[in-house]
């Protein structure tokens, strides 16, 4: 596949993702496979690194039905998460931001919707998404890298952020 060149800092963006749901596992493969940059690591929502990173938004903790996206210290949740994910993407996918337009009550009316039928739908898994080593440095243990480097930060985030 080539190598990939590293988001920076500013770049970074972490989604949290319901680690049993088999459409979070979809989204999550479908992003991976476009991003070329590594601008996107993952972590479960339920997971130590997803309470954490809840914790520090002040969020409420482990909704597995809420999708979050993180970037620059900022939170956006269900579909705002969603069409941040997007502006976010290469190629053409930014355009889907056009349903940005769509108030937010009832953007979040069809994303709750969608999320109370998702299992039924696309089915559970008993565990969260396995990957591959490359892939698995994409996602977050205890709210870190798990690519075996000791920076104890999500990708992309310097000393800055403790100082």
């Amino acid at each position: 596949m080539g190598r990939q060149k590293k988001a920076s800092g500013n770049d970074s963006v972490i989604l949290l993702i319901d680690g049993s749901c088999s459409l979070c596992h979809g989204i999550s493969r479908f992003v991976i496979r476009r991003d070329r940059l590594c601008r996107f690591a993952f972590a479960a929502i339920r997971s130590e690194a997803g309470r954490r990173l809840l914790q520090e938004q002040r969020l409420a903790a482990g909704d597995p039905d809420t999708f979050v996206l993180i970037r620059n210290g900022r939170a956006y949740t269900k579909s705002a998460a969603a069409l941040r994910v997007f502006r976010y993407m290469p190629g053409m996918w930014p355009v889907l931001g056009v349903f940005a337009v769509v108030p937010v009550s009832i953007r979040d009316r069809v994303y709750d919707w969608i999320a109370r039928r998702r299992h039924l739908w696309f089915g559970r898994r008993p565990d969260c998404l396995l990957p591959d080593s490359d892939i698995g440095k994409r996602f977050m243990e205890q709210g870190f890298e798990t690519d075996g480097m000791d920076s104890g930060r999500p990708p992309g985030h310097g000393k800055e952020r403790d100082e």
